[in-house]
């Protein structure tokens, strides 16, 4: 096989098929038909109505009707979900986790987040309270909340990323990708760029400080650390003390009409004194004997043990998604867990990539429709409320109160969620 300008192709065709089979590709999902077999609900809140539940769609917007994921609905509900795959451990392997989030709800507050669990999980009973290895993903909440979640969990307890990753906040379909390299390495991408990276090590606190302060070290007697000390040289002018805050004007004239007798004796009004220069303060220099501010010298952790194994997850066994959304519409999508980082890169291409210029033009026409109708809708208002004005089309005054009534029931909902969210 030749291309036209007469290199082989075989070469090249071999190469890839070589990359494809060396990967290990422990859990891929599109989502295609049969998705439900593969993934179980799980019944946590069910019994108190509040479980969510999962569309497979495209949603309102995509690059592809036919690539489809699962969404997040209704309102206000705890959503759970997992998919097993064959158990495995990431030591001596590259770990990639990788899937697709679209907010298509412009989510105001709530999570994007996956979860990678080890061991053995009752599937029907995952829960925000089941233990996992690893979570992944953006989350947003308000103007302050705005960052990809990277927490890694040791000996039981979760610790969260050091440095800041930025997620995406828009309504279109993102990529996001966490990569974990044997050497302890990592790096998180975002629609295939690479947005953080570092060391295991230095970017969470999977283990004790190497080095600690000497907690039996006390600041000497002698150490100066005063870095300004007052100007031995500095005194107080004589007389500084005597300078009086305010003067009588000199300028003010004592008003015609005055009358000594009935008004009282006439004295002039005061001024700010130009030569009043405040309470004296003593200059003050620099310290020459200033040694810095104190601190305990560093000694080696006696609980400090050292880990070659820090980046291993073992007994990996679940991938899951577990949230709670006031507005729902999230949609997740092209789940990969590998120990390949090209051809997570190639999947990304072939999924987000290839359709996400297309997606932004379907939104861009969603949006503007959507703008187009609240115009008209609008302008009928404003013809509503002229009628109204004229006395050509009274209002219901029943009709009045019962949207006032149905408004206040609303403002109390809003109120309970927003107190039971906050209570999360």
């Amino acid at each position: 096989m030749e291309r036209r300008d007469g290199r082989n192709l075989l070469p090249c065709i071999f190469l890839v098929l070589l990359s494809v089979v060396s990967a290990d590709i422990f859990f891929e999902e599109r989502f295609d038909d049969g998705w439900e077999n593969r993934w179980v609900k799980s019944d946590w809140k069910k019994d108190e109505n509040s479980a969510g539940d999962w569309n497979h769609t495209a949603g309102k917007w995509s690059g592809d009707a036919n690539d489809k994921g699962i969404q997040t609905y209704p309102d206000f509900r705890f959503f759970a979900i997992s998919a097993q795959f064959p158990e495995f451990s990431n030591k001596d392997k590259t770990l990639v986790f990788q899937f697709s989030v679209k907010h298509e709800q412009k989510l105001d507050c709530g999570g994007g987040y996956m979860k990678l669990l080890s061991g053995d999980v009752d599937q029907k009973k995952f829960s925000g309270e089941t233990p996992y290895s690893i979570m992944f993903g953006p989350d947003i909440c308000g103007y302050t909340t705005k960052k990809v979640h990277a927490i890694l969990t040791r000996n039981g307890k979760n610790h969260l990323i050091k440095k800041e990753v930025a997620c995406e906040t828009d309504q279109l379909t993102h990529l996001y990708t966490f990569i974990i390299h044997p050497d302890a390495s990592y790096s998180i991408l975002v629609d295939n760029v690479e947005k953080q990276s570092g060391s295991l090590y230095s970017d969470w606190d999977l283990l004790p400080p190497k080095q600690i302060k000497d907690p039996d070290a006390k600041k000497p007697e002698d150490w100066d650390d005063k870095e300004y000390i007052p100007d031995p040289e500095d005194t107080k002018p004589e007389g500084y003390d005597d300078i009086p805050k305010e003067i009588p004007d000199a300028d003010a004239k004592k008003p015609e009409d005055w009358d000594d007798e009935e008004d009282g004796e006439w004295t002039a009004p005061t001024i700010p004194n130009p030569e009043y220069k405040g309470p004296w303060k003593q200059k003050k220099i620099k310290n020459p004997n200033y040694k810095g501010k104190w601190k305990a010298p560093l000694i080696d952790n006696p609980d400090f043990e050292d880990d070659a194994d820090i980046y291993v997850f073992p007994d990996l066994k679940y991938v899951g998604i577990e949230l709670w959304q006031v507005k729902s519409g999230t949609l997740f999508d092209n789940v990969l867990i590998t120990d390949d980082p090209e051809y997570a890169k190639r999947v990304a291409e072939e999924t987000w990539g290839k359709n996400k210029d297309a997606e932004k033009a379907a939104f861009d026409e969603a949006e503007k429709k959507r703008e187009d109708e609240e115009k008209v809708e609008d302008e009928k208002d404003d013809i509503d409320d002229d009628d109204d004005e004229d006395g050509e089309a009274d209002g219901d005054e029943s009709d009045v109160e019962d949207a006032k009534e149905h408004h206040d029931k609303d403002d109390d909902k809003d109120e309970e969620n927003t107190s039971h969210h906050d209570e999360l």
